[in-house]
């Protein structure tokens, strides 16, 4: 199968390891345009420098913090100022492990909003320029948790699912 997203923009959150540093390096290797999102410019910079672009794609990335919905408005605002994001790839890391009797209140909000807030403010953000293209893929990355909560992951299993029932209101709700 031949696949190209080539003109395709892509933001990609979480992108400086792990699962977001494999989807940026794909999407990239497929002609995409990728627009890294993570906290640490550093690592950004160096992703930057490693991302494939058989296209001559001018890939960037925006610094900004998932515990700190206000810093992913404003990051997203100045991305979509240059860009027509058709390609959302939402992924942030995990709460601290614990069961959720050990859990603060606190400790549920940091994550809704780190997840569950800054995925509605990014997907607010691009949504229009998907519509004007009528192509747009919004992906959101959780974890197997939602299907079976998984021990000693009380704040993790509880947001996760959050998510996905997120996700699948949005897909209810765009098509």
């Amino acid at each position: 199968m031949n696949i190209s997203l080539k003109n395709r923009h892509a933001i990609v959150c979480g992108s400086t390891q792990g699962i977001g540093l494999a989807v940026a390096k794909e999407l990239a290797s497929l002609g995409a345009t990728c627009i890294l999102l993570a906290r640490n410019e550093q690592k950004l910079q160096e992703v930057i420098r490693e991302l494939p672009a058989p296209d001559r794609q001018p890939h960037t990335y925006e610094v900004a913090d998932f515990s700190d919905p206000e810093t992913v408005g404003l990051a997203v605002t100045r991305i979509i100022e240059s860009y027509a994001i058709t390609i959302l790839i939402n992924n942030t890391g995990g709460p601290a492990a614990g069961p959720i009797t050990d859990a603060a209140a606190n400790d549920l909000e940091q994550a809704f909003r780190q997840h569950v807030i800054c995925n509605q403010l990014l997907v607010k953000a691009v949504l229009p320029a998907m519509k004007a293209a009528t192509y747009g893929r919004i992906i959101n990355i959780i974890s197997t948790s939602v299907k079976t909560p998984l021990p000693n992951l009380g704040v993790s299993n509880t947001i996760r699912a959050s998510v996905a029932a997120w996700a699948k209101t949005l897909a209810n709700e765009i098509g």
